[in-house]
């Protein structure tokens, strides 16, 4: 038992060594005045996020008032739980900090790669996480920018804006990136090497990537489709929200997300029900007995398309007769709406005002039936068949 007592004396009251580093500081003092400290500053700030956020809810202010103060308040509790952090750690270093900052920047500073002018440390790996954040930065302030303040007042049409604001985020972003990799000391002559290793890798499975990343390319050019375009792709209807080099988000008319490789846009079949216009034709088919009166049935139909809420005035809706089929006659209606994103709640409208019109006035929309006919020549049979029953089964 001594002997235990003795190791765990050394484990938390003897100094802390790091290699050849000694700090002025053990492993329990460490926890009771740097990790215990920390953990009850994270609940406080917790606490103190969750309490203040309800307050503002509960507050009568305007919705972006409400917004704005919540990002406020969890900015200033962030910056007072980064300072407290820093207090705790200068005052458990003391005077010596400044030894101990030169050691772990000299250990995260070592080079782990070399190659020619180009060393990579874990420094060097960390500050790229600013550089790739700021080319995102840079090209979402890019793209804002020229959305709204000079393409705007050019006048050019959607598809056209897309393309040159998409040119435009991509370049901004690949010159960041180009300008933070020289800064942080990455030679860009090593990117030849990156791409030969791409190339190398096209053959263990990077095709897909590639062909994906050139098929965005070659969608932010030709614009087949756009941002906010309603379309069809894969047994998928929804809007298109995102298009990246990768892939293409999309948001369903069920409000479920879907991500499309950019291939599958470029070699399926697309329908883009608003390429140059978001007006799209209804239709819905119904079918009717043929003891109808035909033009009572069309009249009835006509007046439901003039009704639709979502319907144009011009040009009007128009009734087809369609087929006459096996159980009836099939009519279709023909409404012109405004907008495709009405197309579901249109079609719905319509298919029950039709029902309502034709329950009104009597009209029959008929179910699929068939009448069967027996010949005269097969009453011998069923002669014979009567006569087998009326003998009953033969004894052996």
């Amino acid at each position: 038992m001594q002997e235990i007592l003795s190791i765990l004396s050394r484990i938390f009251l003897s100094p802390m060594h790091v290699g050849e580093l000694e700090f002025p500081f053990s492993l329990l003092r460490l926890i009771l005045e740097l990790i215990l400290p920390l953990i009850l500053i994270v609940v406080a700030y917790k606490l103190l996020s969750l309490s203040l956020r309800k307050l503002v809810e509960r507050s009568g202010w305007r919705d972006e008032i409400k917004t704005r103060v919540v990002r406020w308040v969890r900015l200033v509790l962030r910056l007072i739980l980064l300072l407290g952090a820093t207090s705790l750690v200068m005052r458990l270093l003391g005077a010596e900090i400044a030894k101990y900052s030169r050691f772990i920047y000299n250990v995260i500073n070592t080079p782990l790669v070399e190659s020619g002018g180009t060393k990579i440390s874990i420094l060097t790996l960390m500050l790229l996480i600013p550089v790739f954040y700021l080319a995102g930065k840079a090209g979402q302030i890019t793209r804002n920018l020229t959305d709204q303040y000079f393409l705007t007042r050019v006048g050019l049409d959607e598809s056209k804006k897309f393309s040159i604001v998409s040119l435009l985020r991509y370049t901004a972003m690949v010159l960041t990136v180009m300008i933070g990799l020289s800064v942080i000391g990455i030679d860009l002559s090593a990117l030849a090497v990156l791409f030969g290793v791409l190339g190398i890798g096209l053959g263990f499975g990077l095709q897909n990537v590639v062909a994906n990343i050139f098929a965005g390319i070659v969608i932010i050019f030709t614009r087949p489709i756009k941002e906010g375009d309603r379309i069809l792709v894969n047994e998928y209807e929804g809007t298109v929200v995102t298009i990246r080099l990768l892939s293409t988000v999309i948001n369903t008319i069920f409000y479920e997300t879907i991500i499309v490789p950019n291939r599958q846009l470029i070699d399926s079949t697309v329908y883009n029900f608003s390429y140059d216009d978001r007006r799209i034709i209804l239709q819905n088919p119904v079918q009717v007995s043929y003891g109808t009166d035909l033009d009572k049935a069309i009249e009835l139909m006509r007046k439901v398309g003039l009704t639709n809420p979502y319907a144009l005035k011009i040009p009007e809706p128009d009734v087809r007769v369609s087929s006459f089929d096996d159980s009836g006659i099939t009519l279709t209606l023909l409404t012109w709406i405004q907008d495709v994103t009405h197309k579901q709640s249109g079609l719905s409208w319509n298919n029950l005002e039709i029902w309502r019109s034709f329950r009104d006035e009597g009209i029959e929309i008929p179910f699929p039936q068939r009448d069967l006919h027996l010949k005269s020549g097969l009453d011998p049979l069923l002669r014979e068949l009567r006569e087998f029953r009326k003998q009953g089964p033969r004894k052996s």
